[in-house]
Parts: structure tokens; C-alpha cells; sequence
């Protein structure tokens, strides 16, 4: 499947709304405004709700919230990594209501403090409804060289109550009079599983890169590990592992003759996200591989996007990119990297 028939279908999955269920959520400001509605999911101190009369997914500032009160069953993140399931609803009482109640069963209530939870997510048995994600895409030329650059993205996140997967995808062609096209294409694959101790977690990737520049046909690296989270609250996340990768590096035989190369090596990864009420997104991937049968080469692979929210689900996004290795096979470029820019529209519940 080419790039443009994946943007594709892509595309019509964004457009295409997912089923929603009664809105008989409460929530109650502050300042006494009582909102009846469908609460999707929290992020980043927003409380994403849907409301029958309102086009599209709004967005509440959460430190605003005097109470809320739901019978739909969520996923509860805590800042320490603790996860719970149940019904919401906050106690009664001025004091208390800095507190929400999880009923996980009939017979047992959890009671947590408010601005100790990072996440929630409404938990379904429909796979559509636990799914998060966008597609963007974006375009520049110039007259005078000829030159066009085009780029589509996409990612996909879903949720469950102790792990969670994610997929994302990313192309880029840049073409010039006179010179032929160079092309980017990269499919990412992470999965994590949190352990008994709060923050710590089971990680795995998968990555797969084609690069002209570097005169790559294909790298696929496979990598997973053991990781923890340091920050955890509702604006930040910073989270750092480390582990084990292999990786097969197959080189276009048109730039020179290299045979297939296979590298074993260790893996140092971390990612921060930081987030602004309903105003801006920072997500920055990096990881390191040491080299363990071939000392001294390092590859190392960055991804980071900048969100800005322009209306709705629409967003305009900054994406720089690399790909680095200080040893590549001679007449073989060590590197590739570049910055993209375009618009983007998400789906899901955030």
C-alpha cells in the first residue's frame, strides 16, 4: 500500500464519527454552572467532554471542576502509576469533593485525591472507543527552484487498563528540478505494560525506515526493555528506559555495494510530553543504540512534534526528524534529518 492510499483510509477513519454513548454525565463548575454531557477522557488538566447541543469535543479547564458524578465505567491513572476502573462520582461535602470516589465493585470504593489524578479514559468493550489518535499532512514550494516538499503523518494510540499500544506513521518526499526525488518513510510500532511497582513498566518497539538520503532500502529495528516514569502529572510526562535492540540495515545496491547488515545493541530511550490547557502539545521520542557487536557505532533516532490548537480537532503541527549513525558503510551517508510543518485533525476522546 502506498503512502497516499494509507493517508487515505486514514482519513475516512478521523471523518468518520464513532458511536457515542447517553450523555448523562454531571459536571458542576465552581462557579455553580452545572453541564450535562458525555465525559470522553482527561489529559494534560483537560476534561474532554461531548455536549448534545455543541459541534465537536469541548474542553474543560479540570482545576475549574467542583464535582462530577458518572455511571460509565473509566480508567483511572494516579501521578504514583496506580491504575483503578469503576464508576466516578465525588463525595458530598465541600471538603471532600477535592476528592473522587472509584467504585471498582459493589462491595469496594476507592476514594482518591483530585489533583493526584493524571489520566482518564472511558473503558468499552468496543475497540473503537478506547482509540486515539490523528492524520495530518502539509505541503511547501518554491518557484524558484522547482522545489516541492510534501509530508502526511498519522498515529494511533489505544488504551487498556494496565498497558497500552500505539502505532504512528510518517512520509516525505522532496523533489527538485534537475535532481531526483528523495523520499522518507517510517512506521513505528510501541507497546508498554505497567508492573507491580507504581511507574515501572515492560516496553517493546518495532521501527521500520526507508531513506534515500542515507541510501537506506529498509532498517527495521526491534528493541524492548524495562522503564519507569520520573514525571507523572497532568502537564508532564518524563519517562526514561532501557534495554535491549537488534536491528537489520538492508542498503540500496545503486549507491554502493554494501552487503545486509545486522547490529546487536543496547537500548537507552526517553520521551516528555508537555502539555497546555487546550492550547499546545510537545512530544519529543529519542532513542540511543550503542552498539554491542560493533564498539564505538552509535545509532541514534529523534522524533518530535509541536502541537498548536487552531479550532476544534483541527491543529497545526511542527515536526523535526533524524536518523543518525557514525558509522555507516563507506560512500553511505551517516544522516537525515529534517523539519515539517502542516495541519492535522484528531479523533478519539481527547
Amino acid at each position: 500500500m502506498n503512502p497516499k492510499t494509507t493517508f487515505l483510509y486514514l482519513a475516512i477513519l478521523a471523518a468518520s464519527p464513532l458511536s457515542a454513548r447517553e450523555k448523562t454525565d454531571v459536571i458542576v463548575m465552581k462557579n455553580g454552572d452545572k453541564i450535562t454531557c458525555e465525559i470522553k477522557s482527561l489529559r494534560s488538566n483537560t476534561l474532554y467532554v461531548s455536549v448534545d447541543y455543541i459541534l465537536n469535543t469541548q474542553s474543560v479547564d479540570w482545576s475549574k471542576v467542583d464535582h462530577i458524578y458518572s455511571k460509565q465505567l473509566f480508567i483511572v491513572t494516579m501521578q504514583d502509576g496506580t491504575v483503578y476502573t469503576g464508576v466516578l462520582h465525588s463525595p458530598e461535602g465541600a471538603e471532600q469533593r477535592r476528592q473522587i470516589e472509584v467504585l471498582e465493585a459493589p462491595e469496594k470504593t476507592v476514594t482518591l485525591e483530585r489533583t493526584q489524578v493524571v489520566n482518564l479514559d472511558e473503558t468499552s468493550n468496543k475497540i473503537w472507543h478506547r482509540m486515539n489518535g490523528q492524520v495530518g499532512a502539509g505541503y511547501a514550494y518554491t518557484k524558484a527552484n522547482e522545489s516541492s516538499q510534501y509530508n502526511l503523518n498519522s498515529d494511533i494510540n489505544y488504551v487498556g487498563e494496565r498497558w497500552s499500544a500505539g502505532a504512528s506513521y510518517s512520509s516525505n518526499l522532496t523533489s527538485n528540478t534537475g535532481a531526483s526525488a528523495k523520499t522518507r518513510n517510517e512506521v513505528t510500532f510501541t507497546g508498554r505494560r505497567l508492573l507491580r511497582w507504581n511507574n515501572w513498566y515492560y516496553t517493546g518497539l518495532a521501527d521500520f525506515l526507508q531513506s534515500t538520503v542515507q541510501g537506506i532500502q529498509i532498517q527495521s529495528t526491534f528493541g524492548g526493555g524495562i522503564g519507569r516514569n520520573l514525571v507523572n502529572t497532568g502537564p508532564t510526562l518524563l519517562t526514561v528506559y532501557g534495554g535491549f535492540a537488534w536491528q537489520q540495515i538492508n542498503y540500496q545496491e545503486g549507491v554502493s555495494r554494501s552487503p545486509t547488515q545486522q547490529v546487536t545493541s543496547g537500548l537507552l530511550g526517553t520521551e516528555l510530553d508537555l502539555f497546555r490547557f487546550d492550547k499546545t502539545t510537545l512530544a519529543v521520542n529519542a532513542n540511543l543504540f550503542p552498539a554491542i557487536n560493533d564498539p564505538g557505532r552509535v545509532h541514534f533516532i529523534l522524533n518530535t512534534s509541536y502541537y498548536v490548537k487552531l479550532w476544534g480537532k483541527l491543529k497545526w503541527n511542527f515536526t523535526v526528524y533524524g536518523n543518525w549513525d557514525n558509522r555507516p558503510p563507506p560512500s553511505f551517508v551517516g544522516s537525515d534529518y529534517g523539519a515539517t510543518s502542516g495541519l492535522s485533525v484528531s479523533f478519539g476522546n481527547h
